[in-house]
């Protein structure tokens, strides 16, 4: 491969193409790891590397910037790894085959790894100039993003003396990202005692709804199907005795459930069905705006012995998913349409012996994600289960006074004639791990234009690199 991509700039594209080359999936990392600290010892530039892969290489300022105060530039190293159907190549061992249609860059087959790809190639492209004026450069490399921040996590910040970082992943260039949330894992796990019941076995199942992402689509009134079960089955409750067999939905702690499970035994199967069917369809026309794919479906086996949940168990599961809290809680005061803190109730599991409920918590302030996590534990307290809590990683929150902020706003008003848009996300980002260990900590991520990161229709607009990548090099030549 070499000089696929015939634009400007044509280092930052240079190095894009070589990182196609190298395999360099999640959890895949060594060889892309080996490749930064082989571009450090070529550049002579110090770099150190650690054991989870992550590279920071170190350039001092140029003429004039000697003693300014260091900038941390930052990208991941790792990509996400999906192909499509039939489509052969070994991510293991393989790089990409990557072309370019009109403005955009894409790849044969297979996500493009511009997310991150092109946050490594613009740092390397900074690093190895001679002419582009700037402070001192501490370039981060991180491993792992996509499974969990784990290189970042694991990262000293010791070796960092930066308090001002530029991360470059995000995907929209209109928009500079000033906050993140920080999220942990809160799961109950209920113990069940079961008996023989004999009765009609029926079978409940919710589909079709739209789900999503429940950092960014928590507040877009997507039905939880979990939620909806419970509803569901609460609403037979107050006129037929049966008891639950399981109810199962979600697979994911970050999604929102789109389906749902339950099997329940009871006396009149008949009966009950036709309840919940015409409850069901009172729910469909209720949420048909929102979610116009809701399906029903109720199949009924006429009487047998079932392993069921005994009945004062099965009241307490039906009450706890009709109470669970889910979704928006509290919306930011300092930024607009930002929703602050959420939770989500993603997966429903039943085992032979328990029930787990898994929520997956999120905010973009350290006390209201404790506060959360607080009122769980509360929660919890009505019905006797083990709590766990794990997956812990810290918010970014919103640094009002950033000059960081405002001078990348000014850069990009000089590029472009207009302000860009300052926004918070509802999701995780690297930068909440920095900003949690780093004190006077001011950063920014932005990005050039990217589409359908994390799919084989993943394109990178080669136009918007040059605009960002211009923006990037204003900014630091005025970090005197």
């Amino acid at each position: 491969m070499g000089n696929i991509i015939k634009a400007a700039p044509e280092q930052v594209f240079g190095y894009f193409e070589q990182l196609s080359l190298i395999p360099r999936g999640s959890g895949n990392m060594v060889a892309i790891s080996d490749y930064c600290m082989e571009f450090a010892k070529a550049h002579g530039l110090d770099a150190i590397r650690d054991e989870a892969n992550n590279v920071i290489i170190f350039k001092g300022g140029t003429a004039g910037y000697e003693g300014a105060e260091p900038i941390i530039l930052q990208g991941h190293l790792d990509m996400v790894c999906q192909k499509d159907e039939g489509h052969e190549i070994d991510f293991e061992r393989d790089g990409l085959d990557i072309y370019v249609d009109g403005d955009y860059v894409k790849a044969h087959g297979t996500t493009l790894g511009a997310d991150n790809g092109i946050a490594v190639a613009m740092i390397l492209a900074i690093l190895d100039s001679k002419e582009i004026p700037h402070p001192p450069i501490e370039a981060v490399f991180t491993t792992d993003e996509e499974v969990g921040m784990i290189g970042a996590t694991a990262m000293d910040m010791d070796n960092l003396n930066g308090k001002r970082m530029i991360n470059i992943d995000s995907e929209d260039p209109g928009v500079v990202t000033v906050s993140c949330a920080g999220g942990s894992d809160f799961k109950m796990t209920v113990p069940l005692k079961r008996e023989t019941i004999c009765g009609d076995c029926v079978t409940l199942t919710i589909r079709g709804l739209r789900g999503g992402h429940s950092g960014v689509e928590i507040n877009s009134g997507r039905v939880n199907a979990n939620l909806l079960m419970g509803r569901m089955l609460n609403h037979i409750a107050r006129r037929f005795d049966f008891h639950v067999i399981s109810v199962d939905g979600g697979d994911k702690g970050n999604a929102i459930p789109v389906s749902c499970r339950a099997k329940i035994v009871t006396g009149d199967g008949a009966a009950v069905a036709k309840a919940l069917c015409d409850y069901a369809d009172i729910i469909k026309e209720e949420i048909a705006a929102r979610e116009g794919g809701f399906e029903f479906a109720c199949e009924r086996e006429c009487a047998r012995e079932c392993d069921a949940i005994v009945s004062p168990e099965t009241g307490k599961l039906v009450h706890l998913l009709l109470c669970a809290p889910n979704g928006v809680v509290e919306m930011s005061a300092e930024i607009e349409n930002l929703v602050e803190t959420s939770l989500n109730l993603g997966i429903l599991k039943t085992e032979a012996d328990n029930i787990t409920l898994l929520f997956a918590l999120r905010s973009n302030k350290t006390s209201a994600l404790a506060f959360l996590e607080e009122k769980l534990y509360c929660f919890a307290g009505w019905v006797e289960c083990s709590v766990e809590t794990g997956g812990h990683y810290p918010p970014w929150e919103y640094n009002e006074g950033s000059t960081l902020q405002e001078l990348y706003a000014e850069k990009y008003a000089e590029r472009f004639g207009g302000k860009p848009a300052i926004e918070a996300i509802h999701a995780g980002l690297e930068c909440g791990v920095f900003a949690s260990r780093i004190p006077g900590f001011d950063c920014i991520s932005i990005g050039p234009e990217m589409h359908d990161i994390h799919t084989t229709k993943e394109r990178l607009s080669i136009s918007s690199t040059a605009a960002i990548y211009d923006i990037i090099l204003r900014v630091l030549k005025e970090l005197k």
